[in-house]
């Protein structure tokens, strides 16, 4: 990734010293960030006064990421999806849960829409995902509902029964934190233009580092549509639907890589610029930002980053 090296602390911003701040403002200004989406268009005016300065990460525990694999027709996807929130809500801080319709083939007859279920939760990204751990051979994801925590591989499997989930949870809450993120958002109304900035520190050095990409989800809170129950309950109307991913945003479901490029001080550091889609309100919206090992599909730890 091409980049931009400031020079020193930028001294036309007043700083009298460069040693006491762990990541001068700015150091690295990605040029590809697409500019038109801030007002103004001016980057060195967003370099000046938005760019974020990250402090020290003083995290210390890893959080995970409950991906339920489910579709608007499928009768028992409504109480997997009450599953995913309320570990949710049980670690509001630790435990992200994201719904992604889409079935072991992407798209199948549990995310069709029709005359009744007109809204449509999918997306290339979601769809892809479900394509690629619904093909891998000998792999329990055959139907809806499934899902994981993490995508941690237990007994051979990536993905689970919704009934596993606490369990795997409960087990995998107090594994060691590999990766550390942090993020911040710029979000302008007037253009819908979105800034994230994101700082990934590896604390694991057995980890290998180019097999490690950076994922960011866009995520909708919550939506109103049709959504089939179990027997013998009818289909629900107003059926609240939580956490819907929508898309990657800046790359395919795969992510980002870190490369050498987006290295500093010991700390990655990846910028993206999105304008967000008409169809969204902000106040309504979400980002997951994972990190995940290419190979072994293990999501080490994710954060959530609000759009406003």
């Amino acid at each position: 990734m091409k980049k931009i090296f400031l020079i020193g602390c930028l001294g036309i911003l007043g700083f009298s010293s460069c040693d006491k701040v762990e990541n001068p403002f700015p150091e690295v200004i990605a040029t590809e960030l697409d500019y038109s989406l801030y007002p103004g268009g001016d980057s060195t005016a967003y370099a000046a006064t938005e760019w974020p300065t990250f402090t020290a990460n003083t995290n210390t525990q890893r959080n995970l990421l409950i991906e339920d694999f489910t579709g608007h027709k499928c009768v028992y996807c409504a109480p997997a999806a009450d599953t995913a929130h309320l570990l949710h809500e049980e670690n509001p801080t630790r435990v992200y849960a994201t719904a992604v319709h889409a079935g072991p083939s992407g798209l199948g007859s549990f995310q069709n829409t029709d005359a009744t279920f007109t809204t449509d939760f999918t997306n290339t990204d979601g769809l892809d995902i479900g394509i690629h751990f619904g093909s891998m051979a000998g792999t329990v994801f055959t139907s809806n509902p499934k899902g994981n925590v993490s995508r941690i591989l237990t007994g051979g499997q990536h993905f689970s029964s919704p009934s596993e989930w606490r369990s795997l949870t409960n087990s995998n809450l107090s594994t060691a934190l590999k990766v550390n993120v942090q993020s911040h958002a710029n979000f302008y109304p007037s253009t819908s233009g979105l800034f994230l900035h994101t700082e990934v520190e590896i604390l694991d050095a057995g980890l290998t580092v180019d097999d490690l990409y950076l994922v960011v989800y866009l995520v909708e809170d919550s939506i109103v549509a049709p959504q089939k129950m179990p027997p013998p309950t009818p289909t629900n109307y107003d059926y609240v639907h939580r956490d819907v991913m929508r898309g990657c945003i800046s790359s395919n479901w795969r992510g980002r890589q870190l490369e050498a490029d987006d290295l500093l001080n010991g700390k990655y550091y990846l910028d993206y610029s999105y304008q967000l889609p008409a169809q969204y309100d902000a106040d309504n919206m979400h980002l997951l930002i994972y990190v995940r090992d290419n190979v072994t599909e293990e999501v080490y730890h994710v954060i959530k980053q609000n759009l406003q």
